[in-house]
This record gives structure tokens, C-alpha cells and sequence, in this order.
């Protein structure tokens, strides 16, 4: 029973919410051959066996198959589902991909990622204007004792509407005043209750340290937030929100990447498919708006992970149809041919990797280890 309930909770959300983003990028593939008039002979979500699948009446043939972590689009002359070589018997002919410009190429091989970039931004444009954004309002819920706040006389309940005559719509908008404040006083208007009022708070100078170690000196008055709630937007403002969250999110995982990269972070923090697999299952739990927030958080990282200029990835095609560009032609099949045996292997490495995180993240290994000594 415990291995049933462990698959309904967890494969089953990672395998929907996995091939639902799979499925927006490889259409995205799709839908811009099709409108190249390139022939597109399988559409498949899964790797592996057929599980089941049709043929429609331009000839391609859409499945389902047995792994599911990822897909693919073959199309008319491609050797492969990764459209790394060329099929020599078939790439000459004119609905065939190799035969189409090097922009026609480039544009089919943007789509993917751009396609999950778009899916992200209506689905959270769309949960914005419905079920509305969460954030922390300022609302005091929490006061330490001989701190600022609390010398001032604010209490439990208490709303923070405006700081110096500056509305504060969240208790991030707070602490964006008070911390570069230390050891000023600043004029808080306060609601309690019906009544509103202005008292004089001034924001004690105390270090603080981050994740990394790092000490810094800001202004603190004492107080905690810990509700939570939502505020809808109009669909212009839905949109506008969306497209500066998924900046947000783009913007933030290059930068963590990047501190993985310099050391500055550990590199354990680096999930698989096991750790999105527990993540899915975990959210799926705490109903559809965070399952659905999470599917356009996924789709984001799926869309940014393939722009990488990794051969095998979008982003490596991109790279050698730029140089192809450049050039006025192609590089020589042999250089293709290192280049995406090179990604292959960086794409593998780093799959190896992130799994093995996933495996010490989950105790697996500590398990394992427990069995044998």
C-alpha cells in the first residue's frame, strides 16, 4: 500500500506536470516547422517504446512512450530525434529540415524554449488576475521585547499603511525603508483596528548574517509578519507581473548558477528528476494553484536550460547556426560531429550529477551505505 500511495503522491504529478511543459516546448518545435512546410514525422512525449499513438493526416505520428523525461520532434531528414546529423537518403528533399535556410532552422529551434517562455507567462498572468499574488503584508505578528517597535507602543495585529508618507503595500516594502534607516527616525502610520495614527519609530543598527556568512549592518525596529495574503491584478497588470516574475526567476537562476560556479554556493543544491519528481509531488498536495504555479515554474527552467549553448540542447543548434551564419556556410560534419558527441557528454555529466544529489538529498545513498558496513 505504501509503495502505491508513494506513486500516486509523487510519479504520478511529476509525470503530468513533466509532460505537460514537454509538451509546450516540443510544440512550440512543431508549430514553427509546420509553418516552414517542414515535414514533422514523429511528435513524441516520452522516450523509449510506443505506448500508445496515432498518426494525423499530414503524416506525422504523435505518441506517447515509456520514459518520461523529455521528448522530441523528428522531422523530415534528420538522422535522429536530436536533429544532430543529417539523414543522407532524405535530407535533400525540400520539406526535409537540412534543407531549409539556416533562419528557417534557427527560428524552428528558438521555438521550443520561446514556447515555454510564453506558456510561463499566461498561466501566471492568468493565476494573477484569478486567484491573485501572495505576498506578506505588513502586519505585525510578532514584537521583540526592548525593541524598537516595541518601545513605540505597536502591538500584535498592527498595520504598517505608510512609512514617511509612503504607502507600504507589503512587509517587503517595510523592510526596503527601514533597513538603509538605521538610527533614523521615521514617521509610521499605523492602523489598528478603525483607528489610524502616526508614532515615531527608530530602527535599532544590528548585524545580520546571510546564507553565505556574510555580515551586514542594517536598521531593524523588532517586528516579524508571518500571514499571508493575496492581491488580484487587472489583466494588463496580470500580464506586465508575469513577465517581470518570469525575469525574476530567469535572472535568478543564472545568478545561483553562476555562485555554483565561483564556489560561492554549494553545488548541492542542484536537483534531477528525482528532486523535481519529490518537489511535484509535495506541491501537487497543497492543490491546483501551487501545482499550476509550479508548472510554469518548470516550464521557465526547461525553456532557459535548453537555450545553454550545449550542443545536443537548442542553445548549441543556435550557436553553430549562428557561426553557419557568419560563415555563409556550415561547419564540416566532423566539427558537428565533436562538438555534439562534447554536449553529449557535458549533458550526461550533468545529469550523473544532479541525480546523485538527488540520491544523498533523499538519503537514499546513507541507505544504501547503512546496508553494506
Amino acid at each position: 500500500m505504501d509503495l502505491v500511495h508513494q506513486f500516486v503522491t509523487y510519479v504520478i504529478p511529476f509525470v503530468v506536470i513533466l509532460s505537460v511543459v514537454v509538451f509546450i516546448h516540443e510544440y512550440g518545435h512543431y508549430w514553427v516547422a509546420r509553418r516552414n512546410g517542414i515535414k514533422v514525422e514523429t511528435f513524441s512525449i516520452g522516450f523509449g517504446q510506443e505506448i500508445f499513438g496515432f498518426n494525423d493526416r499530414h503524416g506525422t505520428r504523435w505518441k506517447v512512450s515509456w520514459i518520461p523525461l523529455g521528448g522530441y520532434v523528428k522531422m523530415l531528414g534528420d538522422a535522429d530525434a536530436t536533429s544532430a546529423t543529417a539523414d543522407a537518403a532524405t535530407a535533400e528533399d525540400p520539406d526535409s529540415f537540412p534543407a531549409k535556410t539556416v533562419w528557417q532552422r534557427m527560428a524552428v529551434v528558438v521555438a521550443g524554449p520561446a514556447a515555454n517562455f510564453i506558456f510561463a507567462i499566461a498561466v501566471l498572468a492568468g493565476l494573477f488576475m484569478i486567484s491573485g499574488r501572495p505576498y506578506t503584508p505588513a502586519v505585525v505578528a510578532e514584537i521583540r521585547d526592548g525593541s524598537p517597535a516595541a518601545e513605540a507602543g505597536l502591538l500584535p495585529e498592527d498595520r504598517i499603511v505608510a512609512v514617511d508618507g509612503a504607502a507600504i503595500s507589503s512587509f517587503q516594502d517595510l523592510q526596503e525603508y527601514v533597513r538603509p534607516a538605521a538610527e533614523m527616525p521615521l514617521l509610521f502610520t499605523v492602523r489598528r483596528g478603525d483607528t489610524q495614527f502616526d508614532v515615531t519609530v527608530t530602527p535599532a543598527l544590528e548585524e545580520i548574517e546571510d546564507r553565505f556568512g556574510q555580515v551586514h549592518r542594517v536598521g531593524l525596529v523588532g517586528i516579524t509578519s508571518n500571514s499571508i495574503e493575496f492581491r488580484t491584478s487587472s489583466p494588463g497588470m496580470a500580464v506586465f507581473e508575469a513577465v517581470s516574475e518570469t525575469g525574476k526567476m530567469v535572472v535568478g537562476t543564472l545568478k545561483a548558477l553562476g555562485e555554483m560556479i565561483v564556489g560561492s554556493r554549494s553545488a548541492d543544491e542542484l536537483g534531477g528528476p528525482l528532486r523535481i519528481a519529490q518537489m511535484s509531488g509535495e506541491i501537487a498536495q497543497d492543490g491546483l494553484v501551487p501545482a499550476i504555479w509550479f508548472t510554469a515554474v518548470l516550464s521557465i527552467n526547461l525553456g532557459l536550460i535548453n537555450l545553454f549553448p550545449i550542443p545536443m540542447l537548442d542553445g548549441g543548434h543556435i550557436v553553430l547556426y549562428t557561426i553557419e551564419a557568419a560563415r555563409g556556410r556550415p561547419l564540416t560534419e566532423r566539427s558537428q560531429e565533436i562538438a555534439f558527441r562534447v554536449g553529449l557528454a557535458m549533458v550526461l555529466s550533468l545529469m550523473v550529477f544532479a541525480t546523485w544529489n538527488d540520491l544523498v538529498h533523499l538519503d537514499v545513498i546513507s541507505f544504501v551505505t547503512g546496508l553494506i558496513s
